[in-house]
């Protein structure tokens, strides 16, 4: 199985997957295929578009995480939220969900709420099947 992570908006994000290299960070398909997305926005997401967010796998910050895929995942949410950043205006926010592929539409584990450029990537948890809203 693979862990995937996607974000939910509600404005249309450009896809760079045709970008794709092993250690590259993109916005588009990897793991999940039409599915798992629609899975995603139904029972996990408010907002009406979905995309897959890849770097061969999800990003998720724990203490059963090891620390080389937390180093990784906290870079990964490091250059998420400067995407979003160019994308979304004051007031706006941006959805992220990780959880293993097919696992979309099982109930979430927890939510938490972060101020996109206000938060210490050092002190934040993000277990798979938790929904973090990310207010700019």
């Amino acid at each position: 199985m693979s862990l995937a992570s996607y974000i939910g908006c509600n404005i249309e994000i450009s896809i760079n997957d045709d970008d794709y290299s092993d250690d590259s960070f993109y916005i588009g398909s990897c793991f999940a295929d039409k599915h798992d997305l629609l899975n995603v926005k139904k029972y996990q997401f408010t907002t009406p578009y979905v995309y897959e967010v890849s770097s061969h796998w999800g990003i998720k910050i724990s203490e059963y995480t090891t620390p080389e895929i937390c180093a990784e995942s906290k870079k990964k949410l490091i250059e998420l939220c400067k995407i979003m950043d160019s994308y979304l205006e004051k007031g706006d926010f941006f959805e992220l969900y990780s959880c293993w592929v097919g696992e979309e539409a099982e109930e979430r584990e927890g939510e938490i709420t972060l101020q996109m450029n206000n938060f210490d990537i050092d002190q934040i948890e993000i277990p798979e099947k938790t929904l973090v809203i990310f207010e700019k």
